[in-house]
């Protein structure tokens, strides 16, 4: 597995090494001691999560406040989505500042996502299904989000959003600079 750093601290695109043959392929999606080594990651996921999607849905930015923050692992078993977080630790040179990569089935890549980012996606694909793994399990009370339209942000979708299916919670989401974040 090649672990890729990105221009935000912490942020991590996982690649992983594919074994092709006439029978189809393998790979390793997962290894602790290769996180541990690259990344001095040893956080333990306890909840698996997945979700389908159609084409243009949107989803997002969420994050868990603390003491329920997450740490996200990433991935589209199926199709295709521009999953984007958006750093909100406070003090960090790259607050306020998103990144996005494009996941699929075809690439295999991962997003390693540590606490402290709201995180969202479009889907790119007819259909997609993304599964991810958590470090934290989900509490309601702790839910904060974000506005995935804020203009401060002038997040890049790669999506048209006038035809983007959105959740009314979704449309309704704080600016940023309103959101309740605490890490």
């Amino acid at each position: 597995m090649n672990v890729v750093a990105t221009p935000i601290e912490g942020l991590l695109v996982l690649e992983p090494k594919i074994l092709n043959d006439d029978r189809g392929y393998f790979f390793e999606s997962y290894n602790s001691e290769t996180l541990k080594i690259a990344a001095d990651f040893t956080n333990i996921f306890v909840q698996d999560n997945q979700a389908r999607s159609v084409k243009n849905v949107l989803r997002g930015l969420h994050y868990q406040n603390e003491p329920h923050a997450q740490t996200k692992l990433i991935r589209a078993l199926h199709g295709a989505i521009w999953d984007v977080v958006v750093d909100i630790r406070p003090g960090s040179k790259t607050y306020g500042q998103w990144y996005g990569v494009e996941l699929s089935a075809e690439n295999k890549r991962q997003f390693l996502i540590p606490r402290g980012f709201a995180h969202g996606y479009s889907v790119l694909s007819d259909t997609a299904e993304v599964f991810y793994k958590c470090d934290n399990l989900y509490n309601k009370a702790a839910e904060g989000s974000i506005l995935y339209a804020d203009p401060a942000l002038n997040i890049d979708w790669k999506i048209n959003l006038s035809e983007a299916i959105i959740s009314d919670k979704d449309k309704v989401n704080p600016l940023m600079k309103d959101a309740v974040i605490s890490f």
